[in-house]
């Protein structure tokens, strides 16, 4: 199962301004730093940092410790980053790298991109499966639960509704027709940086990963179409075939 919480927490956590200022002192700072310290930096009242540096320690992005030098009185809270914030950082000049070497295939990177999104896949394959065809709320079809839950899990702040109801652009005649299908909009991306930079590579990796998760929801792979930035901040998963809506949201889950 995709345990979505620590996910979920950090991008509240990194949802504020104010709070990636923080982090980025404290990740920045070669010695531990307290409230104070944070509050002339960032230019914030001290209560105000200290409400920031909660937040930020809650989501698991910054450890505190007691400063026990012998100085009398309160003794001060310092604040170091989490190395796996540390961690994440090298992860992703790994993937800058990676991302680098696929586009520069003739296709800029797509067909491999997919085919690694689909293995990718394979890691979901149980939670695919919660709903198979046949045990779907209307006569037979397949819910979309499963793959919005998953794609929630993963930080896309997914939603499922009918085409007519997505802000985006409706598929003409000539392209990919999903009113017989669904639509999943995808509010966040965890690669969204990434994906405006080379999207031929990113965003084919997530259809890749949408595809093999449908395939194994027993549905057609060639009946799921990404269409990225739909809006500024809004990417579509557009499902043809016998998808059905989500009766819950993944909060509720």
């Amino acid at each position: 199962m995709v345990n979505g919480q620590g996910i979920g927490d950090r991008h509240a956590a990194l949802a504020s301004d104010a709070r990636r200022r923080v982090l980025e002192l404290i990740a920045g700072a070669r010695e531990p730093v307290d409230a104070a310290a944070v509050a002339a930096s960032i230019g914030l009242h001290v209560t105000t940092a200290r409400f920031h540096l909660d937040q930020l320690e809650g989501a698991g992005l910054i450890r505190r410790a007691v400063d026990r030098t012998g100085i009398r009185g309160r003794p001060r809270i310092l604040f170091t980053v989490n190395p796996a914030v540390r961690e994440d950082g090298v992860q992703r000049l790994l993937g800058h790298a990676l991302v680098g070497a696929l586009a520069e295939d003739d296709d800029g990177g797509r067909a491999r991109a997919i085919r690694a999104g689909e293995r990718w896949s394979a890691a979901f394959d149980a939670e695919a499966r919660e709903s198979e065809p046949g045990t779907g709320a209307a006569g037979g079809a397949s819910d979309v639960g499963p793959l919005v839950h998953i794609l929630d899990g993963l930080g896309f702040d997914p939603i499922a509704q009918s085409p007519e109801a997505s802000p985006g652009q409706p598929a003409s005649p000539s392209e990919t027709d999903a009113r017989d299908g669904m639509v999943v909009e995808l509010r966040a991306c965890p690669f969204r940086d990434e994906a405006r930079h080379t999207p031929a590579v990113v965003c084919s990796l997530h259809l890749g990963l949408i595809r093999g998760i449908a395939r194994s929801g027993g549905h057609d792979p060639d009946d799921v179409e990404l269409r990225p930035f739909v809006l500024p901040e809004l990417c579509e998963v557009r499902l043809r075939g016998d998808w059905v809506p989500v009766d819950r949201s993944p909060s509720q889950e």
